[in-house]
């Protein structure tokens, strides 16, 4: 990792690594953004030539020569990149982590592991396996950021490694995150449930979302205009939190004594909404530490 750039390689480039993908080449290679970058080249590697095909059609002209798109070329992608992005699914780890050439492909670079409830530590185990001690162990770095990455407002969280890592490969982590929104630091204890609270709380979210939606056409507002109407409440909501609002207090704030407000929370009160959230954090949390 000598040279002042470089090149990475998504070794499975589905949905959340195409998300990133798009993320840092809006970012950092648009006519105005920075030179100022540490990585140059992307190489891109799905499982099938359908998926790569996909993916070469959604990257604009102007990214494209940024990006080597491939299928099922994953020791030679490795062999080829610095720096290693493992975007497949999670139960895929042992399978690919363990073919021939892996270990010799990935000794001394830096490995970033987008994949919920793999440690580090295990994924080491599946790479080097009986390695013989001169092979150089990579340096691997578990970050998980949420579909946000594509629209530049993820949230990342990175577990913070046993050993200090070279300040390089730190760097190339928090560019490549900072690109695509904001950055965590989590103890390992804390990873799994802060994964499914990033990742998961963008899916469950959407389910009281619909269900207002569903509400409001249901009295009679186009879908459309309810829509927009939400998306400006949804900002205001953020707003009022990050200035450090309570929820409670909020929900307070704003409702009246035999008002409309407080009889829309009562109506999510005698549902048992709240728990129901609760519990959902809850068992995804459960599943990842199985």
């Amino acid at each position: 990792m000598a040279s002042p750039e470089r090149t990475v390689a998504f070794i499975g480039c589905g949905n959340m690594g195409g998300a990133i993908l798009q993320g840092v080449l809006d970012a950092a290679f648009s006519p105005s953004s920075s030179g100022n970058r540490p990585i140059s080249k992307f190489i891109a590697c799905t499982r099938s030539p359908e998926s790569a095909a996909r993916l070469q059609s959604s990257l604009s002209p102007a990214h494209q020569s940024h990006v080597k798109v491939v299928s099922s070329e994953t020791i030679q992608s490795m062999q080829e990149a610095d720096v290693i992005v493992l975007g497949f699914k999670p139960f895929m780890a042992e399978d690919v982590l363990s073919m021939k050439g892996v270990k010799t492909a990935l000794a001394g670079k830096l490995v970033i592991s987008l994949l919920a409830g793999q440690t580090p530590q295990s994924l080491a185990n599946m790479i080097l396996g009986g390695a013989h001690a001169s092979i150089a162990e990579p340096v691997i770095v578990k970050a998980i950021p949420n579909m946000g990455a594509q629209f530049r407002q993820s949230m990342t969280i990175i577990e913070t490694p046993e050993r200090p890592i070279p300040s390089q490969m730190a760097e190339v982590v928090e560019w490549v995150f900072r690109q695509v929104g904001e950055i965590k630091y989590l103890p390992q204890e804390q990873m799994d449930l802060a994964s499914v609270l990033v990742g998961a709380a963008l899916a469950t979210l959407t389910v009281p979302i619909e269900g207002l939606l569903d509400g409001c056409v249901a009295e009679g507002l186009k879908r459309p205009d309810a829509m927009e109407m939400l998306l400006h409440g949804i900002r205001g909501l953020s707003a009022a939190l990050e200035a450090g609002v309570p929820p409670a207090v909020l929900r307070e704030s704003i409702s009246s004594p035999r008002g409309c407000t407080i009889q829309a929370l009562l109506a999510l009160e005698r549902a048992g909404s709240r728990a129901d959230y609760a519990d959902a954090i809850i068992k995804g949390t459960q599943h990842l530490k199985k």
